[in-house]
């Protein structure tokens, strides 16, 4: 794998755009995650089935579908995206919509005396959500997050089909130069599972902390 000398600086930029869309896609997606839970959890029918909706939509097709829609069908609505802006509005509906239930099962989780107790001391609903109900549903739901965002590194790599220059198209390029694509392509995994595995770690981690202090 002597070329691997050769191909490791040319593919660092790509290392480095896949982690932004990914941290793109988090920092996007997460808060929509919360907002969909929200609703789908709603007393309100017509915003729980609305949110259910937009959810199923999400979870249901497939992400290079949604990452075609961003790129090519946004600009027949009049808007007219990048390619790494449209990756990360794709990204970031799918990560909404998936960590919805992430989400959704974390409140639910929160015991129903948590909830009454809030009442009971005066505090309206939107205090007893930031306050009581957010805090601790968000520490349940670390682990399978930190799980999440490992699959959607991964999964960034779909972006390369519309021309977003990350870890995947800078290995099929230098591929495509040096006819190299088996070392080109198993150094890129092998940068991909370096960074997969160090997550795991940590979620492995992340899941023993909460478990101890549960």
């Amino acid at each position: 794998m002597s070329s691997w000398h050769d191909f490791f600086p040319q593919f660092l930029p790509g290392l480095w755009v896949t982690l932004k869309l990914t941290f793109a896609g988090l920092f996007f997606g997460l808060p929509t995650g919360i907002l969909l839970a929200v609703v789908t959890t709603s007393p309100v029918r017509l915003a729980k089935w609305a949110g259910i909706v937009v959810v199923e939509l999400g979870r249901g097709s497939p992400g290079l579908i949604v990452l075609y829609l961003a790129y090519y069908g946004l600009p027949q609505a009049g808007l007219t995206l990048g390619a790494f802006t449209a990756a990360t509005v794709a990204v970031s509906f799918t990560t909404g919509a998936y960590t919805s239930e992430i989400f959704r099962a974390g409140l639910i989780a929160v015991p129903r005396g948590q909830r009454e107790a809030s009442r009971a001391l005066g505090l309206s609903p939107w205090k007893e959500l930031r306050l009581v109900v957010l805090p601790q549903a968000l520490r349940i739901v670390i682990p399978p997050i930190i799980g999440w965002a490992i699959i959607l590194y991964q999964g960034t790599s779909l972006a390369y089909a519309i021309s977003v220059p990350e870890l995947l198209s800078r290995a099929y390029n230098a591929g495509s130069i040096t006819f190299q694509f088996g070392s080109a392509l198993a150094l890129a995994g092998l940068m991909y599972a370096v960074v997969s595995l160090t997550a795991t770690a940590l979620a492995g981690w992340t899941r023993s902390r909460v478990a101890t202090q549960g």
